[in-house]
This record gives structure tokens, C-alpha cells and sequence, in this order.
């Protein structure tokens, strides 16, 4: 538990669901943008050294806030996908010295909720194999054809929705997402890099509140939870 701790935070999609007239982690919430939310919760938890915001080329939004000046962020550019930025950001933490044992936590910019007390749990069960956020699934789950019918109901026992923060190694986690890149895999998360590269992830109970922005009604919830957590 004496390694240090960084986290990236890739920030530069555009979050084409929301319909809105600039990337998600940009819209108001709760009198800031949903990112400085984000950001606030991942200061909050001091065990962090270094938060390395991963931005598009063309952004025009993160200079304009406060937190891009904080001494404990810093940025660097993003890539075609979340794989891609990742990759950025760990590749950035390398050529500034940071040694590959260190423990990296990835987490979604459009998720300002996360609470500190599991980033706390999630760091405290940090592995070489790596350790993820998540909830167990609640309710009956379907699989569908195309055409929207039914094709049978899916066993939930031990299914999760898988969330962020997820943390691993620094060097551990760069070489599975960039084999992975190499190899043409399709990387949905941090997880799936380490579980194709044959490690294997734990999943740690973190807080159904942890959700993600993607839809506009989403900004509504997250405002609630806003409210009543830290």
C-alpha cells in the first residue's frame, strides 16, 4: 500500500447520446459542470498524487474552468477512443517518471458521483490482477434479437455492471491495452484489457449512486445524489 496512486480521467469524447450542444462532461449539474463534480470527488480522496485529465485536441471548455489550474491535475491529449486516451494517459505518466509498479485508477469523467469511502475500499484491495468498481444486477435480464423479441432470459447470479474507478499497476494496465490495440481487440473498459491479457480482475461492491451520464435524465438523478452523497 506505499506505491503511489494517479488517476486518469479521459475527457475527451463527445457524448453523442446527450444531444446537447457540447460534450457531456461540460453541461451544467448542480451549479457546476458534471467534470468538476468529478473532479472534486477524486481531490477529496488524498491517497491521489496526480489527476491526469485526458482531453480532445479541439477542446475549448477545459481551460475555461478553475480546476484545469489545480497544482494535483494535469492534462494531456486524448486519442480516436477511451482505449486510446487511457493508453495517453498512461503512456504520459511513464515519460514523467512514474514507475510501473505504480497503482493507476481510471475514472469515467461523466461519472460525478463516485463516492470517496469506495475509491477508499477500492484502493485498500489493490492487486497486480486488478480491482473494479461494480454493482450486482438487480433485475431480470433479457436477451433480445434486433428485432426487439426475446430470445431468453438470462441467469443473473454473479452478472455485475461493471463501473469505474477500475485499478491496476501502471505497467500492467499499459501493456494490456496496448497488446490489445495491437492485436485489434475490442477494449469496452480497463477490465477487459487485464482479462484478455490473462490476469484476472476482482470486482469490489462500490454504490449504486456511481452512475454514468449518458442520457439527458440522467443529469436529474445525478443531481439528486449530488445531495445526499460524498
Amino acid at each position: 500500500m506505499n506505491k503511489p496512486l494517479y488517476a486518469i480521467v479521459p475527457a475527451s469524447g463527445i457524448g453523442s447520446r446527450m444531444q446537447a450542444d457540447r460534450p457531456k462532461q461540460y453541461l451544467p449539474l448542480h451549479g457546476k459542470t458534471v467534470i468538476e463534480h468529478t473532479l472534486e470527488r477524486l481531490l477529496a480522496f488524498n491517497k491521489i498524487e496526480k489527476i491526469i485529465v485526458v482531453i480532445s485536441a479541439d477542446d475549448k471548455y477545459w481551460s475555461t474552468l478553475a480546476c484545469a489550474q489545480h497544482p494535483r491535475i494535469e492534462t494531456c491529449l486524448g486519442g480516436e477512443q477511451r482505449a486510446d486516451s487511457v493508453l495517453n494517459g498512461l503512456h504520459y505518466l511513464r515519460e514523467h517518471n512514474v514507475k510501473d509498479d505504480a497503482w493507476v485508477m481510471v475514472h469515467d469523467a461523466a461519472r460525478p458521483c463516485v463516492r470517496v469511502n469506495d475509491m477508499k475500499t477500492l484502493y485498500e484491495q489493490a492487486s497486480v490482477e486488478g480491482v473494479i468498481l461494480g454493482v450486482p444486477v438487480r433485475d431480470t435480464m433479457k436477451r433480445t434479437q434486433n428485432t426487439g423479441e426475446i430470445v431468453d432470459t438470462v441467469d443473473r447470479e454473479n452478472l455485475w455492471h461493471a463501473l469505474t474507478p477500475q485499478l491496476s499497476s501502471l505497467g500492467n494496465l499499459y501493456q494490456a491495452i496496448n497488446r490489445a490495440k495491437i492485436g485489434n481487440v475490442n477494449i469496452t473498459d480497463e477490465s477487459s484489457a487485464l482479462e484478455w491479457a490473462g490476469f484476472h480482475p476482482v470486482m469490489v461492491l462500490g454504490h449504486a449512486s456511481n452512475i454514468k451520464i449518458t442520457h439527458p435524465n440522467d443529469l436529474e438523478l445525478a443531481e439528486l445524489f449530488l445531495k445526499v452523497s460524498k
